[in-house]
């Protein structure tokens, strides 16, 4: 039988090379976009927080199974354990047109549970994969300083063989 179409060409494999160089430079591009995005979002967050008496926050964590969520957000004045309800970081000082809600303030418990998330993801990539991770954010007002204490979880197995 013949045929008046023209055959195809066979297909080429063209291997994939990967580009280390460049995911180094976009690397330190993201990073150095998530250290200017964090350093704002910190002035503002510890401004409100000192302006309502909060001396410390606690926000603790715990993933494993695919899953990982917040557990728990406690914030602490001279006293002791306040509620964070009703509290709101500012909103942007000028609403662009058309967008309604832009100006709305953020509810401070979703912008600390935000920055946690952005926090884990940045230095403890995948916490809450397999058998995951716990732990403990402390947010100090009076330095102005946020430290984790991060715990990782992980099946170990050891081999013994006896021969008698």
């Amino acid at each position: 039988m013949t045929t008046d179409q023209p055959a195809s060409p066979e297909p080429q494999f063209t291997p994939v090379r990967f580009d280390h160089e460049a995911w180094l430079i976009d690397d330190a591009k993201r990073r150095a976009d998530f250290v200017k995005e964090m350093a704002a979002l910190k002035t503002s967050l510890f401004d409100t927080l000192a302006s309502h008496g909060i001396v410390s926050l606690t926000v603790t964590f715990d993933g494993c199974g695919d899953s990982g969520q917040i557990e728990d957000i406690a914030a602490f004045d001279e006293h002791g354990q306040v509620a964070l309800k009703g509290l709101a970081l500012p909103g942007p000082d000028s609403q662009p047109e058309g967008i309604p809600d832009a100006a709305a303030p953020e509810r401070i418990e979703d912008a600390i549970e935000s920055l946690a998330y952005d926090l884990l993801a940045s230095e403890h990539c995948g916490w809450e994969n397999n058998d995951g991770a716990y732990g403990e954010f402390t947010f100090d007002v009076a330095t102005r300083k946020i430290t984790l204490e991060h715990n990782e979880r992980f099946t170990s197995s050891e081999l013994y063989t006896h021969e008698w």
